[in-house]
């Protein structure tokens, strides 16, 4: 079963193997003999569905379902979706069983064509299980442990130097980082969360390994906690760099991929953030060679989870002196207010005001001495833009060392994730330690 939902959906044959079989069955579907009542009747199916789909993406967009708005191409999908899926069913009439089985299954090809390519357009879930919200577990093996005490005598030729100057790779540090998945336990929490994804970098898979930074990475909304596009960047940065990479944690904020627990800790949907603010950094703590310093710890999150990593950057900063924000909402719950303050606060207007990152800024209950944001949003993403700007003015007002960045020609989907880290890390390596500052 694994192996199946371990299929890769955006690069491998699956995805062209439907296409091609779609292509086939809507070919044998348009052509029939060419006499004016099936043309006017093809044309029909066509046409019915392309309203049906015109319909249905006016509802989307009115009910703002997916949080953002539906793009050229989105549309484009679905229009052709639908328009197969009417051709298939004025098949259904006037025709022999096999063109109607053929009907059939046309109708779940063009289907299952239009997700495929939807998802591949988006590009964040690689493969079924992704597509499905089903973490494949695949524990992974630490082999360093921290050191509860100290060994042997520091290095004087090293000692308070960062990483980047005073760590020496071993000849057999493999070249590139291990990744596999962790189930946190909930301690204190008692919240029900998916597995973490783990990143181990090759500087932290040797005897002996140094002490890295610590990024906790959240996801979107809906989404998985996967690991692998931000591993495959940090491996960029650890190739560069004697293979330093911070070690990473994406930890799985929702619960579930189809609700939002909106970061914060309610009776209806658990304690997503005593999970993500206690649970997850004592594992790390107990089970990482990790640096202990705040200012080598990084916050991180994708769209919702962005929202997410902007909270809790603001409300513990004795937790993280870092925080990168990619694609992120300007609070969370920010797509439907007055549905969360009905359903998870019980009505109660001003708690969920308290919980949103710019009034945490503005409190004055929590100091900032030393904290690093990076906020990241796509150019193509008219949504998110102004929530991207507003986030960084609240952190630049609160006296954060604040950096707010564009990628040009991005949207709100891969190239958006991968944009951000690339910038993210860039701005975040020498402030961790990793290499030397730039300019």
């Amino acid at each position: 079963m694994d192996a199946i939902l371990g299929l890769d959906i955006i690069n491998g044959p699956l995805i062209w193997v439907v296409f091609a079989l779609s292509a086939a069955a809507f070919v044998y579907l348009l052509v029939r003999p060419p006499r004016i009542r099936w043309v006017l009747t093809a044309l029909i199916g066509l046409l019915g569905g392309a309203l049906v789909a015109f319909g249905a993406i006016a509802v989307v967009e009115a009910l703002n379902l997916f949080g953002v708005p539906l793009t050229v191409q989105t549309d484009a999908w679905i229009v052709a979706t639908f328009a197969a899926m009417g051709l298939a069913v004025v098949n259904l009439w006037r025709s022999r069983w096999w063109r109607k089985v053929i009907a059939v299954v046309g109708i779940v090809l063009f289907a299952a064509s239009g997700t495929l390519g939807i998802n591949a357009y988006f590009g964040l879930n690689p493969t079924l299980a992704a597509l499905l919200g089903i973490t494949i577990e695949n524990p992974i093996d630490i082999d360093n442990k921290p050191n509860p005490t100290p060994t042997g005598s520091p290095d004087p030729d090293t000692a308070g130097k960062p990483l980047y100057e005073s760590w020496t790779p071993p000849a057999d540090m493999p070249a590139t980082g291990k990744t596999g998945t962790q189930v946190i336990p909930a301690t204190a929490s008692g919240f029900s969360s998916r597995p973490a994804g783990i990143y181990l970098p090759p500087a932290a898979q040797v005897p002996n390994a140094p002490e890295l930074p610590l990024v906790i990475l959240m996801m979107g909304q809906p989404g998985n906690p996967d690991v692998q596009y931000i591993a495959t960047v940090l491996d960029e940065y650890a190739a560069k760099n004697k293979g330093l990479a911070p070690i990473v944690i994406v930890a799985d904020q929702l619960g579930s991929p189809d609700v939002d627990p909106v970061c914060a800790d309610t009776a209806k949907l658990g304690n997503a953030e005593t999970f993500i603010t206690q649970d997850v950094p004592a594992w790390a703590r107990a089970n990482l060679r990790i640096d202990q310093d705040p200012a080598h710890w990084v916050i991180a999150g994708y769209s919702n989870g962005g929202g997410c990593a902007f909270k809790y950057g603001a409300k513990y900063p004795e937790l993280w002196g870092n925080v990168l924000d990619i694609s992120g909402e300007e609070y969370p719950g920010s797509e439907e207010p007055d549905q969360v303050i009905a359903n998870l606060f019980g009505g109660d207007a001003a708690a969920f005001e308290a919980q949103k990152p710019e009034a945490i800024l503005k409190s004055g209950d929590h100091k900032y001495p030393d904290t690093t944001a990076i906020f990241t949003v796509g150019g193509n993403d008219p949504t998110f833009i102004p929530e991207a700007q507003g986030s960084s003015e609240a952190a630049l007002a609160a006296g954060w060392k604040t950096t707010y960045y564009v990628i040009p020609g991005a949207g709100h989907v891969v190239d958006a994730l991968e944009g951000g880290f690339e910038k993210g890390f860039e701005i975040l390596y020498p402030r961790l330690g990793l290499s030397a500052p730039t300019g």
